[in-house]
C-alpha cells in the first residue's frame, strides 16, 4: 500500500535508488543495532520518531526494517544479526520495491494529478487511510507497518489524526513517524515516540554511496560528500551544475550582509527563476534554512561553499526562530499558489539582510 509506482514519486532523486527501493546502508550501525535489539528483545515500541535532516537515511531505515520485521514476523525466531539488511530477492523485499506489499503503507503529501504537482501537506485523508489498513483482515501474516514520511508536512487535521491512532494502536501495528525537525511535532505526538535520532553521515559513507550510483569523478565525488554535511541528499545535488552555481550566488547575495546588495540578489533570482525546475528552487530553500540554521545555533559556514558572513552571534535565538517562519509561510505561499519565485527570492534576501541588522 505504499505510492504507486506509475506516479511522480515524492523527493525522488534521479538515478539513485528510492528508499524502499535501497539496498544499502550508510548510516551507523548502532541506529540499526538499536532497532534489531528492540524487535528481538520484545521491546518494540508501537511507534518510533526517526529525526535528522533531509538525505541522512530516515526513509531508507524504516523501510529495512519494514522488510526486516516483514520478513521476520516472530521477533523470537529473528536473527541474531548487526544489520537488518535481508536477502533482495525475499518475497517481503521483492513486494516493497514494487509497492505492492499489502502490510505496508506509506503516509505521504498525494500528488495533484489534475495540476501535476504534489499537494502542499499531507492531509488528513491521507492519515485516515490507516483505519481500512489496520481495520481490514491481514493480507499476509505478521505486523502492519505504516510509514509517515515526512511527519512535518502534515496540516493541523492530519497531526490530530495521526495523534488519535498513536494513542490507540491497533494490535500488531508499528508506526514510523519521520521528521526533519521534531521539535515543530506537537508534543503528544512526540511524546507518544520513542525517539531514535540519526547521527550525520560521515563524508567517507557519503562519497562511498556516490561511487556506487554516480559517474561523478573522485574530485567531484569528495567535494560532494563534504559539501552534503551529512546528506546523501544533499551531496547528488551538489554535483549537478546549476545546484552549485546557485549555492555560488546565494554565496555572493549574502557576502555584504548586513548590507544589501541588489544586484548579486537579482542574480540570484535570476537563476532560481529561469531554471524551471523543483529542483533549483528546493536548492535555493536548502540554502535558506541551512544559512538561518547556522546564525542560530552560532556555527560557521562550510568551507566548501567558501566564504561567507561570519556567525551573527548576538542576535537572539527568537530573532532567527521569527525570521525562520515567516520564511517557511512564505515557500509554502509560493508552491500552494505557483507565485513568483524570483520576487520570492528578492524577498528572502531581503529579509535575511535586515534580520542581521539588529
Amino acid at each position: 500500500m505504499a505510492a504507486s509506482p506509475d506516479l511522480p514519486q515524492l523527493d525522488a532523486l534521479d538515478g539513485w535508488p528510492s528508499p524502499e527501493q535501497q539496498t544499502d546502508w550508510y548510516g551507523s550501525v548502532a541506529d540499526e543495532q538499536l532497532l534489531i535489539d528492540a524487535y528481538r528483545g520484545g521491546r518494540m515500541h508501537h511507534a518510533w520518531l526517526i529525526s535528522g535532516p533531509r538525505g541522512s537515511g530516515k526513509a531508507t531505515l524504516a523501510y529495512r526494517f519494514a522488510r526486516f520485521a516483514l520478513a521476520h514476523p516472530d521477533p523470537t525466531l529473528a536473527p541474531a544479526a548487526t544489520s537488518l539488511a535481508i536477502d533482495p530477492d525475499h518475497p517481503a523485499a521483492r513486494k516493497i520495491a514494487a509497492h505492492a506489499h499489502p502490510n505496508l503503507l506509506t503516509l505521504a503529501r498525494p500528488y495533484d494529478d489534475k495540476n501535476k504537482r504534489f499537494k502542499e501537506s499531507l492531509t488528513v485523508d491521507e492519515v485516515r487511510r490507516t483505519i481500512p489498513f489496520f481495520g481490514a483482515t491481514a493480507g499476509e501474516a505478521g505486523w502492519r507497518i505504516a510509514i509517515v514520511d515526512a511527519a512535518d508536512d502534515m496540516n493541523t487535521n492530519a497531526a490530530n489524526a495521526l495523534l488519535k491512532v498513536l494513542e490507540e494502536p491497533p494490535r500488531g501495528a508499528l508506526f514510523f513517524v519521520l521528521s526533519h525537525a521534531p521539535g515543530r511535532l506537537l508534543p503528544t505526538i512526540r511524546s507518544r515516540c520513542r525517539r531514535l535520532d540519526l547521527t550525520p553521515l560521515t563524508p567517507e559513507a557519503i562519497e562511498h554511496a556516490l561511487e556506487r550510483h554516480s559517474d561523478a569523478g573522485p574530485d567531484e565525488r569528495r567535494f560532494a560528500a563534504l559539501a552534503g554535511e551529512g546528506s546523501i541528499r544533499r551531496a547528488v545535488r551538489f554535483l549537478d551544475e546549476d545546484v552549485l552555481a546557485i549555492g555560488n550566488a546565494f554565496s555572493r547575495a549574502v557576502s555584504r550582509f548586513p548590507a544589501l546588495d541588489a544586484n548579486a540578489a537579482h542574480r540570484l533570482g535570476d537563476l532560481v527563476a529561469q531554471r524551471g525546475a523543483d529542483d533549483a528552487f528546493e536548492s535555493f530553500q536548502d540554502l535558506v534554512f541551512d544559512w538561518l540554521a547556522r546564525r542560530a545555533r552560532g556555527l560557521p559556514e562550510p568551507e566548501t561553499l567558501g566564504a561567507l558572513p561570519p556567525v551573527v552571534a548576538a542576535v537572539p535565538l527568537a530573532h532567527w526562530a521569527e525570521v525562520w517562519e515567516k520564511v517557511r509561510q512564505s515557500s509554502a505561499e509560493v508552491e500552494a499558489l505557483n507565485l513568483d519565485r524570483k520576487q520570492y527570492v528578492l524577498t528572502t534576501i531581503d529579509m535575511l539582510a535586515r534580520a542581521t541588522r539588529m
